[in-house]
């Protein structure tokens, strides 16, 4: 072999595949898809769990429990170590001022203050609703806390 005869190795270089161009193109007729069957029409797709027109498995058994889903409630959880962190002596804590100092992502979800951490400043705290830990740190400080009689009620965060 000389220097000058260089070529790209076997099966380097491949042919693209024209589909459908005709019998000179090499995929004419059926465009190697085959013969007639759902998987040589156009759409001759089908879906995970498909068993060839057979009821399927997920058919065919009983739907079975519960799921509480649909109905749960997503708090926002706020802990007093954040409060006592963010917050001045004497300041309300409501939806609205969680906002503004970054302690929640949304106003009309529901929230709710767990008793991480310590507090030694007095706040007003309303909010959905306050664990027993939590209410006796804030009241042993000097603060209040008020939480609406509707919590049961309220709808999806």
């Amino acid at each position: 072999m000389s220097d000058y005869q260089l070529h790209a190795p076997e099966g380097a270089n491949k042919k693209k595949r024209i589909v459908g161009r005709g019998q000179g193109s090499g995929l004419g007729t059926t465009a190697g898809k085959g013969n007639k069957g759902q998987q040589s029409r156009s759409g001759g797709k089908t879906y995970p769990g498909f068993e060839g027109g057979q009821m399927p498995l997920y058919r065919r058994l009983p739907m079975r429990g519960f799921s509480n889903y649909p109905f749960r409630k997503e708090w926002q959880i706020v802990n007093v170590a954040d409060l006592e962190a963010k917050y001045k002596a004497g300041e309300k804590v409501d939806a609205v001022s969680l906002l503004l100092k970054g302690l929640v992502k949304k106003p009309e979800g529901l929230i709710k203050v767990l008793g991480k951490g310590s507090i030694s400043i007095a706040l007003e705290v309303s909010v959905d609703a306050v664990s027993a830990g939590a209410k006796t740190k804030i009241e042993a400080a000097g603060g209040k806390v008020e939480t609406p009689v509707a919590v049961a009620s309220a709808g999806k965060a």
